[in-house]
């Protein structure tokens, strides 16, 4: 049973993972021309990276305050049936928190990076 679980967890996170991929594409092809003329006026691949991370990283922390309560509510519920009770500590949803943000920053980083290396006269000629 643990090992379905496992599967089933990465799995879940692969596809994640996959849909937080190509919303960033979708998102940096349609700001080329903005990051195309944040180049040229001077800004850092690194102000650039984070000004697109920025936005995905709001979400994946809005997901995470909404899904705390609601997990921490149903472990404790579903842990109360068990002889040895365990109490859920705090720790655990913040290195869930922090794994979250770290796997979507893994995601997103690649596309960004990807824009913000991109030659800025390819981007503003296409326009």
């Amino acid at each position: 049973m643990g090992k379905i679980f496992n599967i089933l967890s990465i799995l879940a996170i692969f596809i994640g993972c996959l849909g937080l991929f190509g919303l960033a594409s979708y998102t940096t092809e349609k700001r080329t021309k903005e990051v195309g003329i944040r180049k040229v006026l001077g800004a850092s691949v690194k102000g650039i990276v984070a000004l697109l991370s920025k936005d995905f990283l709001k979400l994946v922390g809005i997901g995470f305050l909404i899904a705390v309560p609601i997990a921490w509510y149903v472990m404790h519920k579903w842990l109360a049936n068990f002889a040895y009770h365990v109490n859920i500590g705090v720790w655990t949803f913040a290195l869930a928190g922090g794994l979250a943000m770290i796997i979507a920053l893994v995601t997103i980083s690649w596309q960004s990076i990807r824009a913000a290396l991109a030659n800025p006269v390819e981007s503003l000629r296409n326009e």
